[in-house]
């Protein structure tokens, strides 16, 4: 599954999330038999935070793959995405794709009332004209955002890879459920409850202002078993804490939650710890904090190994969609559970 061997590969790595670039990096050296790096660029800022961008290497003629989330300070991540575009480019790049674990301004997809934006169709067309021909990425928090570029973008699940963990950490929970922490998550839920063959449960909330739960019903019998409450974002943990506690008091035996992109802004580590989840597990394609990384229940699945095939499929023009399944991804993540 490894790349031609006269194809050549540029992969430039921004300031978002520099430990996962090195590490897809290391996979893809893995899997091509042979050394592969970031190129030696340096993304820095003026005194007056102006980005500047320079790229070392040759790229002319080659893929390259810019690697870079748009978390936390969204705006700078962003914008270094677009310059580095800009300078790859003016290079003579063969093809640039946008490596974005986590896109932000994902939440901002629909009008939610008058006079305001719907700035993933801006960021969407600010990627676009930069220059960038593909973007690949990870639960959009909206899948239909695909639609609001005019370039091919590969949406990637984190489901095949929490299905793995899950069987691997959970295989003696017992009966499990996997929980919807709202109507418009169902979806995402009920992909990983056929994966793992479990039940499903919805948690309906009702939300007077962003950030703010009111009240919280549950549709489903959870009762006797091990949930797993299932997200796509998780920024103050407000709404995750309350459904765990939720969940216990109509009886689940342990609850857990799998979630994508763990933002975790404000009090959301101190919530979860101090929460009634068993165990929060978050992938890294936002770059952990210290304070993560130390909290007793909160665990970090990488998905470097997914997005390094992804990287090596993009530049062979080979299927990205085989990566939806845990049995395309099993051997790759093998290896990782064996040496837990």
């Amino acid at each position: 599954m490894g790349l031609k061997s006269d194809l050549a590969i540029k992969l430039i790595a921004g300031n978002a999330n520099r430990p996962l670039a090195e590490a897809i990096a290391r996979r893809i050296s893995v899997y091509r038999g042979e050394r592969v790096a970031l190129a030696e660029a340096r993304v820095e800022r003026f005194n007056d935070k102006e980005i500047f961008v320079e790229i070392y290497e040759n790229v002319r003629g080659e893929d390259a793959f810019i690697i870079q989330p748009t978390s936390n300070p969204a705006n700078d991540n962003l914008m270094e995405i677009l310059i580095m575009a800009d300078a790859l480019r003016r290079s003579s790049a063969r093809r640039i794709t946008a490596v974005i674990p986590y896109f932000g301004y994902a939440r901002q997809d629909r009008r939610t009332s008058a006079r305001t934006p719907i700035s993933a169709k801006l960021v969407a067309n600010l990627i676009t004209y930069s220059g960038i021909d593909r973007v690949l990425t990870m639960d959009l928090h909206a899948g239909q955002i695909q639609g609001f570029f005019d370039i091919p973008v590969d949406n990637l699940y984190a489901a095949p890879v929490f299905a793995l963990d899950i069987r691997h950490h959970l295989k003696d929970a017992g009966k499990l459920c996997v929980v919807s922490p709202d109507v418009g998550g169902v979806v995402r839920a009920r992909d990983l409850a056929k994966r793992i063959d479990a039940g499903l449960a919805i948690v309906d909330k009702r939300r007077e202002r962003a950030g703010e739960v009111e009240e919280m019903t549950l549709i489903g019998d959870v009762e006797g078993q091990t949930c797993l409450i299932v997200d796509d974002i998780c920024d103050t943990a407000g709404t995750l804490c309350k459904a765990a506690e939720l969940l216990r008091e109509k009886g689940a035996t342990a609850v857990h939650a799998y979630i994508s992109h763990g933002v975790l802004s404000g009090p959301a580590v101190e919530r979860v710890t101090n929460s009634a989840l068993e165990s929060l597990v978050i992938t890294d394609s936002i770059e952990p904090t210290d304070a993560v990384r130390n909290a007793s229940n909160i665990r970090v699945v990488s998905i470097a190994p997914m997005l390094a095939q992804a990287v090596l499929n993009v530049g062979n023009d080979t299927s990205v969609s085989s990566l939806f399944q845990e049995e395309t991804l099993e051997p790759i993540y093998e290896a990782v559970y064996r040496f837990e």
